[in-house]
């Protein structure tokens, strides 16, 4: 299972958010680079960046720190934030998601955010009466092999993930998912790595690096079943 430090950009900065509020923003880093090539020279072996103003106005907003940071760091990145074309279509246009597996295949990755137990688009702003389960059985029905999986309502809570849904989501996921919301300690980590969940591929931790509740190169260990 891998790690993934999270670098979300919030009007220029690094920050995290609380249960997917952007009224409950918590900024870290000045400069989104710093966070990255912070996390980079700990060791991370890769990073998963978030737009987050791109996420609320519905396209790319903060494009030139991606570039920054991958110009910074030698790692692999993922991006999110701003796609809602894709995000959307990944929900209602199926022929659209059809075009965009055909192009890019296993190099995407859909997001699923829930809160409440159903599924949160459009940035966490808006909610839906859709269960995440039969999302995922309708993406993978056309394709989709890889997720992240996001409990809004844990996110940035630091009071550690519910093993009972992360293993409702293994039990459906065919291909490998990641799994966000809520990582504050090494314990919630040993607890991921304990469900043995085959397909759970990563996991992506921001606040509790941020706030130093425990390093990379723990996280590795306990990730790595060390």
């Amino acid at each position: 299972m891998i790690l993934l430090p999270a670098v979300d950009i919030s009007e220029g900065k690094a920050v995290r958010l609380s249960q997917g509020r952007f009224d409950r923003a918590t900024v870290y880093r000045d400069r989104p680079v710093e966070a990255a090539q912070s996390w980079a020279d700990a060791g991370a072996r890769f990073l998963h960046i978030v737009d987050l103003d791109g996420a609320r106005a519905g396209h790319p907003v903060s494009l030139g720190h991606l570039e920054e940071i991958a110009n910074a760091v030698d790692i692999p990145i993922q991006y999110g934030g701003g796609l809602r074309t894709l995000g959307t279509a990944a929900y209602t246009d199926v022929d659209f998601l059809d075009d965009v597996m055909a192009a890019f295949d296993s190099r995407v990755i859909v997001s699923v955010d829930v809160a409440d137990g159903t599924l949160s688009t459009s940035g966490w702003t808006k909610r839906t009466q859709i269960p995440p389960g039969s999302v995922i059985e309708r993406l993978q029905g056309r394709g989709v092999r890889t997720f992240v999986y996001t409990s809004v309502d844990r996110d940035g809570m630091l009071e550690g993930p519910d093993p009972d849904e992360v293993r409702a989501i293994a039990e459906t996921v065919r291909g490998r998912f990641l799994y966000a919301g809520g990582i504050g300690d090494l314990e919630h980590l040993r607890t991921l790595a304990d469900l043995r969940a085959v397909n759970l591929a990563g996991v992506i931790v921001g606040k509790a690096l941020y706030e130093g509740r425990f390093t990379i190169e723990e996280a590795h260990a306990v990730l790595d079943g060390r």
